[in-house]
C-alpha cells in the first residue's frame, strides 16, 4: 500500500500524525508546504493525502485543487484552525473526503484516515457502476418480473388498467410505461391526481367547462378528458373521487360520451383510461363509498405494485440507480454505498417505498460525508435511536448469538444497556428496526472477519458474545456472580468457569 501524505508546516502535527499512523502500521511522508508536495506528486502518489488548509507558500484548497486534476480519485482530507463555514464549504466545494478542524482528537483523526484508506482501495477494486440512462422501471423481484411481463402483454391492449399500491410504490411510473408502450404512445398522457383537487372544481378539471358556466368561468376551458384525446388519461387515487362524480366518470366509460360543465352538446372521448389507488375498493364499496358498477368498470385488468419490503432484493439496485440519478441531478461525483450499509438498508421496512428510497439517496449524496456511504452515515432516524453506530456491530453479534446459545435475549431488560440489552423494544419484544440493526450489524461483523480471512469466526463471535453478556450481568448485580448466574439462566459453576476462561477477572 502507498503511504499516507501529511502536508502541513506546523511540525509537531507531522510528527503525531506520523508517530499514531505508525502504531496503525501506516507508512507515511510528510512536507512542510505545498510546492513540495506537488513536486512529490509528479513522480509519485499517496493512498490518501492530508493537508493543512493555510500554509505559507500556498494553500490546502490549492493543493487540493491541483490533486483532483491529477488523481481524481484520491481520497483528501482538509486539516484547518480557523473552524468556520467558508473553510469547510470551500473543502467539500474542492471534493475533499473529510474536513477536520484542529485541535482533534488523535484517535479520531486515525479512524477518519482509515475510513479514507478504506475508501482508496475500494475505489481501486470496485467495478465503475455508472450506467447509461436507466431504464424507466428497475426490479429484479419476482413480483417486479411479473409486472414488466404484464405491460409487455398489454403493449397491444386499449384495455382499461387498474394499478393498486401504496404511496410511494411507483404506480405513475406503471401507467406511463403502459402509455410509452402502447398504440396511444404518440398520443398525449394526462395525469390527475383526483384526491389534490378541491371536490368543487373536480368537474371542472375532469369535464371543462363552458364560458359563463358558474362565477369566474370567463372562457371556455378544456377539461382533461378533452387534453388526453387519442392518449391516455391517469387518475391516480381514484379511491378519493367524490361519489356524484363516481357517476359521470362511470358514463364516460360506459359509452365514451360526456358534456362540459354548463354544456349542452356531447364530446366524444377517445381515451384510454388508467386509475390508480392505495385504498382497498372491494373495501370502499361495502362501506357505500365507491360505487360498485365503476369498481368494475375499472377493474378490468388490475395490476398490484409490491411495497419495497416485498422487494427488498431490489433495493440495492434502486439505491445505486437513485444514487447515479442524484449526482447527474448535481453534477457531482454519484456516491457508492458499502455491502454492509445495502445490506442493512435491504433489512428496513421502508414505509414509505420507493419514494422514501429516493428522499433518501438525495439526502445521502448533499450529507453523506464520504464518498463511500455506511451504517454511521445514514440519517439518524434509520438507525436505532437508543445504539450508536458504532455499537450495532457488538449489539448484532449479541442478539444473533444469545439465539444460538440458548441464552434469553432480554438478559438487560430489568435496567441493564449495553451489548446484552435488546435496544427499542416495546412490551419486551424487540421493534422491527432493532431488530433489523442487530441482524445487518452481525452480518457487519461476519463480513468483515471473512474479508480479513479470520479463522474460527463462529468462536470468535461466541466468545467475544458471552463476554459482553457475563460483563453486561455483573454489572447489572455489582458483581454478585450467584445473582448474575440466575439472571442469566445458567448455573453458578458455569459462570466462574467462563469468567475465568474469558479473563474477565478485575
Amino acid at each position: 500500500m502507498k503511504p499516507i501524505w501529511i502536508v502541513d508546516d506546523d511540525q509537531s502535527i507531522r510528527w503525531v500524525l506520523e508517530k499514531a499512523l505508525a502504531r496503525e502500521s501506516f507508512a507515511t511522508r510528510s512536507f512542510a508546504n505545498v510546492r513540495e508536495a506537488l513536486g512529490a506528486l509528479d513522480h509519485e502518489s499517496p493512498q490518501v493525502l492530508v493537508s493543512d488548509i493555510r500554509m505559507p507558500g500556498g494553500s490546502g484548497l490549492e493543493l487540493l485543487q491541483a490533486v483532483r486534476e491529477r488523481l481524481p480519485g484520491l481520497p483528501v482530507i482538509i486539516m484547518t484552525a480557523f473552524s468556520d463555514l467558508d473553510s469547510a464549504v470551500a473543502a467539500f466545494q474542492g471534493g475533499a473526503f473529510e474536513y477536520l478542524a484542529k485541535p482533534f482528537d488523535i484517535d479520531k483523526a486515525v479512524e477518519l484516515i482509515r475510513r479514507a484508506v478504506d475508501e482508496s482501495l475500494r475505489g481501486a477494486h470496485a467495478v465503475d457502476e455508472r450506467v447509461a440512462e436507466a431504464p424507466e422501471m428497475l426490479g429484479q423481484a419476482p413480483a417486479m418480473q411479473d409486472m414488466f411481463r404484464a405491460i409487455g402483454r398489454l403493449s397491444h391492449s386499449a384495455a382499461t388498467v387498474l394499478i393498486t399500491g401504496e404511496s410511494g410504490t411507483g404506480k405513475e411510473l406503471v401507467a406511463r410505461a403502459l402509455h410509452r408502450h402502447s398504440p396511444r404512445a404518440n398520443g398525449p398522457f394526462i395525469a390527475l391526481n383526483t384526491a389534490a383537487i378541491p371536490k368543487d372544481l373536480l368537474e371542472s378539471e375532469l369535464f371543462g367547462h363552458e364560458r359563463g358556466a358558474f362565477t369566474g368561468a370567463q372562457a371556455m376551458r378544456q377539461g382533461r378528458f378533452e387534453q388526453a384525446e387519442n392518449g391516455t388519461l391517469f387518475l391516480d387515487e381514484i379511491g378519493d373521487m367524490p361519489f356524484d362524480l363516481q357517476t359521470r366518470l362511470l358514463r364516460v366509460l360506459s359509452d365514451g360520451q360526456f358534456y362540459r360543465v354548463g354544456g349542452h352538446n356531447p364530446l366524444r372521448a377517445n381515451v384510454r383510461v388508467i386509475a390508480a389507488t392505495h385504498q382497498n375498493l372491494e373495501s370502499r364499496v361495502r362501506q357505500g363509498l365507491f360505487r360498485e358498477d365503476l369498481y368494475h368498470r375499472l377493474n378490468v385488468i388490475r395490476l398490484r405494485l409490491p411495497p419495497l419490503r416485498e422487494r427488498s432484493e431490489d433495493i440495492p439496485l434502486l439505491t445505486r440507480h437513485f444514487l447515479q440519478k442524484s449526482a447527474r441531478d448535481l453534477g457531482v461525483e454519484p456516491k457508492r454505498v458499502s455491502d454492509e450499509a445495502l445490506a442493512y438498508l435491504a433489512s428496513l421496512p421502508f414505509q414509505g417505498n420507493v419514494r422514501q428510497l429516493e428522499n433518501l439517496a438525495n439526502w445521502l449524496t448533499v450529507m453523506a460525508p464520504a464518498q463511500t456511504v455506511e451504517i454511521k452515515d445514514l440519517p439518524p432516524d434509520l438507525v436505532p435511536a437508543r445504539t450508536g453506530t458504532e455499537d450495532i456491530v457488538t449489539n448484532a453479534a449479541a442478539a444473533a448469538l444469545a439465539v444460538a446459545s440458548g441464552v434469553p435475549g432480554n438478559a438487560g431488560t430489568n435496567g441493564a444497556t449495553g451489548a446484552a440489552a435488546m435496544p427499542s423494544t416495546l412490551g419486551g419484544v424487540p421493534s422491527v428496526a432493532a431488530v433489523s440493526a442487530w441482524e445487518s450489524g452481525l452480518r457487519t461483523e461476519v463480513a468483515r472477519l471473512l474479508r480479513e480471512n479470520f479463522a474460527d469466526v463462529m468462536d470468535e463471535l461466541a466468545r467475544r458474545f458471552e463476554a459482553a453478556v457475563i460483563r453486561e450481568a455483573l454489572d447489572f448485580t455489582r458483581g454478585r456472580k450467584v445473582e448474575a448466574a440466575e439472571r442469566l439462566g445458567i448455573g453458578r459453576n458455569t459462570i466462574t468457569r467462563k469468567i475465568q476462561e474469558l479473563h474477565l477477572e478485575p
